[in-house]
Parts: structure tokens; sequence; C-alpha cells
């Protein structure tokens, strides 16, 4: 599962980028009850996303050139800068360079050979998010591709991670990709990939994606208030046997984000 207590190679922080931040905060304040911790304008507009006080994602503009409103998983390293050579050695692009958050850590943001959009954060004063896995706040994080084993070649090398093939969850057909942290074990298994055909990822041009999923106590009543703030959901809600009560939302700005309520006990 994933913890506030990440090893390298686990998500450690979660941000989305839109156009209308404002929009953004008051929307998944009605689906979560999320509040927005603005840092001030030295932070160029970034801010912190706070359930009860304890911070479960961080809030920007959007200025990247191309880039779609979207969520980012940022996934814990000891080196940026290492990080940031593998990529580009095993095909993937750097987007933005190694940079530092003044003491809070050192991020970077890349693009996979696939095209998905993710992120590293080596810690500083910040190790990563106050809060995970419970109603309000990422549970799981899931990888969309067009190539499945190009996806684990890739992710494997960068960051040693565990891979577990099982069948899809529920009445899904073809094959669900369990991930771990290298050396982390079943406990800390934090995400899943699956291969899609080109159609269900149209909305990309073919890329793949990632995308999060928070943790709900009532999936149905989560998803009217996805309705009701403007958003949309785009499967679901279905029961898969093991997993819980899950659909894929969109935000108002088109951003794609997953409820998932567990089985009970």
């Amino acid at each position: 599962m994933i913890t506030t207590d990440s090893v390298p190679g686990s998500p450690a922080w979660l941000d989305l980028a839109v156009r209308d931040t404002d929009a953004a905060a008051a929307f998944y304040g009605r689906v979560f009850g999320w509040e927005l911790l603005p840092l001030g304008p030295d932070a160029g507009g970034y801010g912190f996303l706070r359930l009860d006080g304890a911070t479960v994602a961080g809030l920007g503009a959007l200025t990247e050139d191309g880039a779609r409103p979207a969520w980012t998983v940022y996934f814990r390293v000891r080196d940026a800068d290492l990080a940031a050579r593998s990529v580009e050695q095993r095909g993937g692009t750097v987007r933005v360079a190694p940079t530092d958050v003044g003491g809070r850590g050192r991020l970077a943001q890349f693009s996979d050979p696939q095209g998905g959009r993710f992120a590293v954060w080596q810690p500083g004063e910040t190790a990563g998010l106050d809060t995970v896995d419970r109603p309000g706040s990422l549970t799981w994080t899931e990888l969309c591709t067009p190539d499945a084993g190009g996806a684990k070649a890739f992710y494997g090398g960068l960051f040693g991670w565990a891979t577990q093939d099982m069948p899809m969850p529920g009445d899904g057909e073809g094959t669900y990709t369990l991930l771990s942290p290298e050396g982390g074990g079943e406990e800390l298994m934090f995400g899943g990939l699956v291969e899609l055909p080109a159609e269900y990822l149209a909305g990309t041009g073919g890329a793949a994606y990632w995308h999060p999923v928070f943790g709900t106590d009532d999936c149905d009543a989560a998803l009217d208030r996805v309705r009701a703030g403007g958003g949309s959901v785009r499967m679901g809600p279905d029961d898969a046997e093991g997993v819980g009560r899950i659909a894929v939302c969109d935000d108002p700005a088109g951003a794609e984000f997953v409820v998932l309520q567990p089985p009970a006990g």
C-alpha cells in the first residue's frame, strides 16, 4: 500500500496542473473536502491541497506548452540528477530538468518512451505527502499505456520496480500488472499498469498517462459530488471483487482521476 514513509521508487508526491487553480480547488473541495493553502507569490501560484490540516496533494498553474490539465505522480529517488540521466538513456524525455525547491527537496519531470508524464522527488525538508491511504487521499496509482512490455522495461530499469501480472479485476479482459518498489514486498505495493488499445487513449493522442486513485467511504456519493461540481464520470461505478467499488472521473478541466471505495473489512 502507499505510505507516507515512502521508499525509493514509491509515490512521494502528487500535484495537479490546471489553467484555473481557484476553480480546481473549489471542485476538489466539494468532492473530497480539501482546502487550498496558497504558498504565496514567490511560489508562482502553487499551493497545497489539505484535508484536516494534512497535505494530500499540490496544485499549480498549467504553464507547459501543449500540456493538458492533468495529475502528475512523483516517485521518490535518492538522486534526481541521476534519475534524469537514466531516463534519457532509456529512451525517455526530460521535460523539466532537476530543480531545487527551496530547501524542501529537488524535483524533475519526465515523459516515458510511450509519452506518459511523471516526475521524481528527491526529499529535503519535505519527505512527501502528509497523509495517504485514507478516504480523500491517494490510495493507488495507475499507468494506462499502449505498450505494457515497454513500460515494464523502462520503469523497471529506472526504479527497479518488481512486477506481478494478474488477470484484470472484475469482469475485465486482459492482464493487470501490480507494481512494488525494489525490495519493498507486497505490503508496499503502490500501483498497477494496464495496456489499453488506441481507442481508449484517443484523448491523449495515443500517449500513455498516469492517473491517481483517491479513496472514499462512499463511491456513489462521491460521484454525485463530482457531477454536481461540473465533473463527469467516464467509467463506472463498478464493483470489482477484492478491489472495491470504483469509477473513473474527469474534473471540469478534463484531468482524469479515479475514486475507490474499498471492500468492507
